[in-house]
């Protein structure tokens, strides 16, 4: 019985912000160890018996992220699965569902969010093991965590008759939406109910017979997006229009809720969905005033605190219970128990059209990144890393010049029909409308700096001729 992963890597995680941005999502980020969420999920799946390689469903824009913290972590993704727009789970897992059935008439789908944390991988397995024996009887499963107080941030399923058959299974009662204090406070003393996990396991033949009967149009969609579909260097394009048309739904709504054929595994697995600032605060390691800390910090009388320096010193003195998180372009303060309203700071900057909530200064590529150090009018400066045997695009813009100072490294550039390289402390100037390129020949990371002189200095304004990475 072969089981293929399937980590699904969509979502914004806006209740983390101003760490968790748009182009920089939670599951990308090193939030509770050095490594990504992305990155701890898969490693978790490492070394498994008769457990695939990974499937990574994931965003247009997080693609070459996704892949580069895959190769950083030593792991060869069967397939990454792009969404040219999300559609919440059920679509996403249907698209799964179809990839794998091209590959596998009998595979098994272990369904898992790329943001959560699990810190008791065993047991994480022997539920995994008991689930899968209902699974190839034809159940759908889903993974109830053991709850450990009354959470009012999470879904609860009620779990029924203990399943004679299948050790460790239940009938689903019912699934409830996220209750209020009192009512999660009553879960708790009458026994019987779990959070509902996001996590799965299915035959992707079984998930998709139930998914055209109970919703044959994101069914449609998704067989035909996947259908359509094609590659793109390493990735597996889902097709646009198909997917575009297809319903947005979570796999509850859609197929759990309905189907005859769920059951719940209860899972004591030490599980968080880290879905705000204090949920974060609860998984981490804290000193003995119960802070957590990160980054260049001094605290003094401070007790049962979160605190992020990421760019520069952050001082707290005689204060508890707070959150504190600085980026190079924002600082979040709440009080432990008003990080929820996170999402609103998000909707305001949203609203008030800003970019806090889209990226950070330092914005990747897939070449490598680049980061804003000064701008006002008609000027900005930039640091520009390249790593070691990539290049931009060549290109051009209508509205600005640029001139680059080489820090470190070794720099080939492209200007119109001369290319020349350059050393450190050498330089070259771009004029407007001219085409151009930069390449990083050498071995070691190319820094350079890039001052842009003109009218407008937007990153809309480029046109590409020619594209290692086959973007638009």
């Amino acid at each position: 019985m072969k089981i293929y992963p399937v980590i699904l890597s969509g979502g914004a995680g806006t209740r983390l912000w101003p760490l968790s941005r748009a182009v920089l999502p939670k599951q990308l980020l090193p939030l509770v160890t050095d490594n990504s969420m992305l990155q701890e999920t898969a490693l978790r799946l490492a070394g498994w018996p008769g457990l695939m390689p990974p499937l990574v469903v994931c965003g247009n824009e997080h693609r070459f992220m996704v892949a580069e913290q895959m190769r950083e972590v030593g792991i060869v993704p069967l397939a990454i699965v792009l969404e040219p727009a999300g559609r919440n789970t059920a679509p996403a897992v249907a698209a799964a569902a179809n990839f794998l059935l091209a590959l596998d008439p009998q595979a098994i789908m272990l369904v898992l969010p790329a943001d959560h944390v699990v810190t008791d991988p065993a047991a994480f397995r022997a539920v995994v093991a008991l689930a899968s024996v209902a699974v190839a009887e034809g159940a759908l499963a889903t993974f109830g965590i053991v709850p450990t107080g009354p959470e009012t941030g999470f879904g609860y399923i009620l779990g029924g008759a203990a399943m004679a058959t299948f050790e460790g299974c239940f009938e689903v009662a019912r699934f409830v939406e996220k209750p209020d204090r009192a009512t999660a406070e009553g879960f708790l003393a009458a026994g019987g109910y779990c959070w509902n996990s996001g996590m799965f396991m299915f035959r992707a033949e079984r998930y998709l017979s139930e998914l055209a009967i109970l919703r044959p149009a994101i069914h449609g969609a998704a067989e035909a997006a996947v259908r359509l579909g094609y590659r793109d260097l390493d990735f597996c394009r889902l097709d646009e229009a198909s997917f575009a048309g297809c319903p947005s739904e979570s796999i509850d709504y859609a197929v759990m809720e309905h189907t005859a054929r769920a059951v719940v595994v209860p899972a004591d697995i030490g599980w968080s969905d880290v879905g705000s600032w204090a949920a974060l605060w609860e998984v981490l390691p804290r000193d003995g005033a119960g802070n957590c800390q990160r980054g260049d910090v001094y605290l003094d009388g401070v007790r049962d605190s979160l605190v992020r320096a990421e760019s520069r010193i952050v001082a707290m003195v005689g204060v508890r219970d707070l959150v504190v998180v600085e980026t190079r372009d924002a600082v979040l303060v709440a009080h432990k128990s008003q990080v929820q309203r996170v999402k609103q700071i998000v909707d305001h900057l949203k609203a008030k059209e800003r970019t806090e909530h889209v990226h950070h200064t330092r914005v990747y590529r897939p070449w490598g990144y680049y980061e804003g150090i000064d701008a006002g009018d008609r000027f900005q400066v930039k640091r520009i890393t390249v790593n070691p045997g990539e290049k931009l695009s060549l290109q051009m813009h209508h509205h600005r010049a640029e001139h680059w100072v080489v820090v470190r490294g070794t720099a080939r550039v492209t200007c119109g029909d001369k290319v020349c390289l350059l050393s450190e402390n050498e330089s070259t100037y771009i004029p407007i409308g001219m085409s151009h390129r930069l390449e990083n020949p050498g071995k070691v990371a190319l820094h350079i700096i890039e001052v842009q002189s003109g009218s407008y200095l937007g990153e809309d304004d480029i046109v590409r001729f020619e594209d290692a990475y086959q973007r638009a």
